[in-house]
């Protein structure tokens, strides 16, 4: 049965809507493969809204259960969203999330951001999926201007820098742009104005999208965020943002009531319940949908020395067990994993192992494992520091920022690639 959808639900790429018709935004894409000099994804508050932002991380089928229970809480939702907090298409989850969420919601709109880098080998597989739309990042459309934007673009397993990254990243923007129009996908494009650098070339901009076929611009000013090469950058005036849509919208639409979501905003526009629906969010991040947690009282960690998380699932050859007690956490024991080499059948034995576990605390892992680990009631988490403060988390007493990897340095023996997890999408 073919479903038609009514495309002018999406309140973001359609203003009219924004008072009736609601989004959430689906946080399974902690990876990114740029560093924009204006973002960091390292802080969260509940009252804080921004892209890059999330209080927890899910798993596919998390963000289904997740998905659910929003549902019957807002039922005015009608677009379900992928817009980080890294970039979507540098993390296979969020595909898989979107496959399943077809199944589960068909009568739903699609949609994600991205920066674009990795949008072309993906592009056909979003429109086999459904995804009706695509917000697509375009600060520049000149490398020279585009390298005083970005420190780097990982493609592959080959960092680029400079003019070379922006190069890059442009070519393939522009490339998933064209494809996404020829399958008949809506696109939105957003450009953040950044004084000094790209406030002068915003027209420029404006204008290659017109000739692309992008049916809407957002031009976004710069929020200044601490601990970025941009901090100091003063934010452009409303004038300056109002003169340069004014003059934008000449080439082609633009969009003037975006609120810089998050990347787990869920709500009306203009009536988030991000802050209200966040301890929902946290439960779905902790559990795996279907699990009995009673019959699961422990976790494993990989760990080198004992006391901290750091060690690759690929790479751990024993795990300790942990347990919570009334006050803090105690030692279980040790046990061996299964010997590398089996493929899947591995992972397999590794859930027998920990059948009694209800998640396990690694520095990395890769998508195989988590699959199979997760489809036993085994909840892989990335995380690094303590044990006792991972622990901590994981039973959902503590702060959501302790388990997020910064994934440097990490082997390949679970099919997961290195490289730094901070970005923008």
């Amino acid at each position: 049965m073919t479903i038609t959808k009514d495309l002018s639900k999406h309140p973001c790429f359609n203003r009219e809507s924004a008072g009736s018709c609601g989004r959430v935004h689906l946080p399974v894409a902690p990876k990114c493969n740029i560093m924009c000099n204006f973002c960091n994804r390292k802080y969260d508050c509940v009252s804080e809204s921004r892209p890059g932002v999330t209080s927890a991380v899910l798993s596919p089928e998390q963000a289904v259960a997740y998905m659910e229970k929003v549902l019957e809480k807002e039922p005015r939702i009608t677009v379900a969203g992928i817009a980080g907090p890294g970039d979507p298409m540098a993390n296979p989850e969020a595909i898989e999330t979107i496959r399943l969420l077809k199944e589960k919601f068909p009568q739903m709109l699609f949609c994600l951001s991205t920066n674009g880098l990795a949008l072309p080998a993906r592009a056909a597989e979003l429109a086999e999926l459904g995804v009706s739309h695509v917000t697509v990042t375009v600060n520049a459309v000149d490398p020279k201007i585009g390298a005083k934007i970005y420190a780097w673009a990982r493609d592959g397993k080959v960092i680029h820098r400079g003019e070379d990254a922006a190069r890059l990243l442009l070519e393939r923007q522009l490339e998933g742009i064209k494809i996404l129009k020829e399958k008949g996908i809506i696109v939105k494009s957003n450009t953040i104005v950044i004084p000094g650098v790209n406030d002068q070339h915003v027209l420029e901009v404006s204008r290659k999208l017109s000739e692309l076929g992008v049916d809407i611009q957002n031009i976004m000013p710069l929020f200044p965020v601490a601990e970025t090469p941009f901090a100091e950058v003063p934010a452009p005036t409303a004038e300056m943002i109002k003169d340069l849509r004014a003059k934008a919208g000449e080439n082609l639409p633009q969009m003037s009531h975006c609120k810089r979501c998050r990347a787990d905003a869920v709500g009306l526009l203009c009536n988030d319940r991000s802050g209200e629906l966040a301890p929902l969010l946290h439960e779905c991040s902790h559990t795996v949908p279907g699990t009995d947690l009673s019959k699961r009282p422990y976790v494993a960690v990989a760990t080198r020395e004992g006391m901290l998380v750091n060690m690759h699932l690929g790479e751990a050859h024993k795990f300790q067990i942990w347990k919570q007690e009334d006050i803090g956490f105690s030692y279980v024991e040790e046990r061996y994993a299964p010997d590398p080499g089996a493929g899947p059948k591995r992972w397999e034995e590794l859930a027998k192992v920990l059948s009694d576990c209800r998640a396990v605390l690694v520095a990395a892992y890769g998508e195989t494992p988590r699959k199979v680990l997760t489809a036993a009631g085994v909840l892989p988490y990335e995380c690094s520091g303590f044990v006792e403060a991972a622990l901590t988390e994981v039973y959902g007493a503590g702060d959501l920022s302790l388990l997020k990897s910064r994934r440097k340095g990490l082997g390949k023996a679970c099919g997961c690639s290195g490289g730094s997890g901070e970005g923008c999408g």
